[in-house]
């Protein structure tokens, strides 16, 4: 090889290698110090491009699950006041029952429908007033032929199988005394609690069907979100697959780039000796 003293390519040679060297030690890095593998699309922009997607499916999925969870604590919260309302009938049918014996007078029948009067009463004003965040839950705004329907939003998309419409699925009637026909009775009499007895007897029955389409949503729910929830793990353990540093093979690659830059530099000291040589010829 030529001496030169303009020109030095061994020097020249060497630096581009050393900048070479040194890019791929900062992008080494830059990935172990943020823990992502892809900082910017010049990394890997079909893996930027995939995981971002999938990103955003993880996010709205993740908001998917807080919706079922809220639609969850609305279904709880109206099995909770069907619960106490199934406790008020069973109470006024006991009631019936004691005012339709003939072992007792008067004054007890009327003892006893002054607490039948405000059992129902109750269950009325339990019927009316119970809601979730703003929303009548018992007084026949879930049911089927309610105008307003309360949708789940679930998924990823507005599509039906995303979401869960609370009014089909339930068809919460009216929860009260004129819903369950039982508005009315009374047990002031022998003959009104016979009669009230028979009304209370279908009035159980209605209500634990109402009861028993509320459980079975709220068992759907519950396992409508632990899938979500699965595939949230899912999709999270893509995106890291995709977008997160293998920080046991980077920190390789990182010490593999500062051996490299040293020697690069090492190299451009040495090869800056080589002109050096032409003075030996003078």
């Amino acid at each position: 090889m030529p001496l030169r003293i303009f020109n030095n390519i061994s020097s020249l040679n060497a630096q581009r290698v050393l900048e070479l060297n040194r890019s791929r030690l900062g992008r080494s890095i830059t990935r172990v110090a943020s823990g992502k593998r892809i900082t910017r699309s010049a990394d890997d922009s079909a893996g930027m491009a995939i995981s971002q997607s999938l990103r955003s499916s993880v996010a709205t999925m993740k908001q998917g699950a807080r919706n079922l969870a809220d639609g969850i604590s609305m279904i709880n919260a109206a099995d909770g006041a069907l619960s106490v309302q199934a406790g008020i009938l069973i109470r006024t049918r006991e009631l019936a029952s004691q005012a339709a014996t003939g072992t007792i007078g008067q004054p007890e029948r009327e003892t006893i429908n002054l607490e039948f009067q405000a059992l129902l009463s109750e269950l009325n004003r339990i019927g009316e007033t119970q809601e979730f965040n703003g929303q009548k839950l018992i007084d026949g705004s879930l049911s089927a032929t309610a105008s307003k329907t309360v949708i789940l939003q679930i998924g990823n998309s507005s599509a039906a199988v995303n979401r869960f419409n609370l009014n089909k699925e339930i068809n919460l009637t009216a929860v009260t005394t004129e819903g369950l026909g039982i508005a009315g009775l009374s047990a002031l009499s022998q003959r009104d609690a016979v009669n009230a007895m028979g009304a209370l007897v279908r009035a159980v029955d209605q209500l634990n069907l109402i009861r028993g389409r509320v459980g079975a949503m709220q068992n759907r729910a519950v396992r409508a979100l632990n899938n979500i929830n699965v595939s949230i793990l899912g999709l999270t353990s893509a995106v890291a697959t995709i977008n997160d540093t293998d920080v046991a093979a980077e920190l390789a690659e990182l010490t593999r780039n500062q051996i490299l830059v040293q020697a690069g530099a090492a190299m451009i000291g040495q090869s800056n000796i080589t002109p050096q040589a032409v003075l030996s010829l003078l």
